[in-house]
């Protein structure tokens, strides 16, 4: 049976930045639907990080997105029986899809201010290399430093 043919989804950049990156993190940051909500939160965190360090927040987006984006990760693969835990290199397009989540998911968890405050604290520590984005993946690369000696199954 043929694979079903993946096509790529043009995406539309945010209207204040025109930046293709900062339109896709917010449909990522969307919650049923309430665009403009995510756009407030996410241009909030952006004034908010101009604040507190007194230059470009786009800068500092992207370097976030950079330091929190994984080289490897692990996939399951059923061998004989046995289930392996695989490292593969992720794909371009997935690490930004996986350092949005991350960066999203943590600042969700935070609780006791508002969504923009927690998602600015957590772009400002994702710069720095710090915080629970950053956790996550490193936690990702132990996992697959750890079973590189499985690699030799990948396709």
């Amino acid at each position: 049976m043929r694979k079903k043919r993946n096509y790529k989804r043009e995406h539309s950049p945010d209207f204040k930045f025109n930046s293709i990156i900062v339109g896709r993190f917010i449909n990522y940051l969307m919650e049923d639907g309430k665009k403009i909500v995510a756009e407030k939160i996410m241009y909030g965190a952006f004034d908010i990080i101009k604040e507190k360090i007194k230059g470009d927040p786009l800068a500092v987006f992207d370097k976030a997105i950079e330091n929190v984006s994984p080289l490897v990760e692990v996939g399951t693969r059923r061998i004989g029986g046995a289930n392996y835990q695989i490292p593969k290199e992720v794909r371009p397009d997935r690490r930004f899809v996986l350092a949005s989540r991350w960066i999203i998911a943590v600042a969700r968890a935070k609780k006791g201010s508002a969504m923009s405050n927690r998602l600015a604290d957590e772009l400002l520590l994702a710069s720095n290399n710090e915080g629970g984005a950053i956790k996550k993946k490193q936690n990702t690369h132990r996992m697959a430093e750890a079973n590189r000696a499985f690699a030799h199954f990948s396709r």
